[in-house]
């Protein structure tokens, strides 16, 4: 069953931590079977607050979801993101 990772990025703190962050994450993803869906887009809020951007993953599974987020490789790149910007992060399984 399809999963999704919804990354939503609520406010940033560190612009330069962020690009190291963006110009790092594209080489965590060789080897994982993944799609973005979307990345940054314009958004149009429909309820509550607007977050700063949206991102939008799909693999195949949650054990390939997990499996690269989990990996020391993106946890590495992660650490960039972390200190960049507050980030809500959110794995849900497709129907």
């Amino acid at each position: 069953m399809a999963t999704y990772i919804v990354f939503t990025k609520e406010s940033t703190n560190d612009q330069g931590e962020l690009d190291i962050y963006q110009s790092r994450v594209g080489e965590t993803f060789k080897g994982h079977p993944v799609k973005v869906l979307a990345a940054y887009g314009p958004q149009q809020v429909l309820e509550g607050d607007a977050p700063e951007g949206v991102v939008i993953v799909e693999f195949p599974s949650t054990a390939a979801a997990r499996a690269w987020y989990d990996s020391p490789a993106y946890q590495e790149v992660a650490q960039h993101r972390f200190k960049g910007a507050r980030y809500r992060a959110v794995l849900v399984e497709g129907v």
